[in-house]
């Protein structure tokens, strides 16, 4: 089972950017539109992001105006720029590629911890 690497979490306060990246291989990337979820301790997972093959977004309403993501197809790699950041948003994050049943495959999680 293919799992795909993020990288980017980490530590930050309230107010403060993060950007989240998730390396996909090719023949993935190239044929799926890509997206970000989110799961806090108690709660189940959040859709918060998706990009199309052709650059589409669609974001929850909980992080538009806050959160970019984008695709770059030279180096295969999705990111979640992730501006204003607030407590609330503490959680792992996980990239997934979407097949045409739902999500096909899954990054590894990176946690993001904002503090007050």
């Amino acid at each position: 089972q293919v799992q795909l690497p993020e990288s980017g979490g980490g530590l930050v306060q309230a107010g403060g950017s993060l950007r989240l990246s998730c390396v996909v291989p090719g023949s993935i990337f190239r044929l799926n539109a890509m997206g970000w979820n989110r799961q806090a301790p108690g709660k189940g997972r959040e859709f918060l992001a998706l990009i199309t093959i052709d650059g589409s977004t669609n974001y929850a309403n909980s992080v538009k105006e806050r959160f970019t993501i984008s695709r770059n197809n030279a180096n295969n790699t999705m990111y979640l720029q992730m501006n204003s950041l607030k407590v609330e948003d503490t959680a792992v994050y996980y990239c997934y590629s979407l097949g045409a049943s739902g999500p096909s495959y899954w990054g590894q999680g990176t946690q993001v911890t904002v503090s007050s």
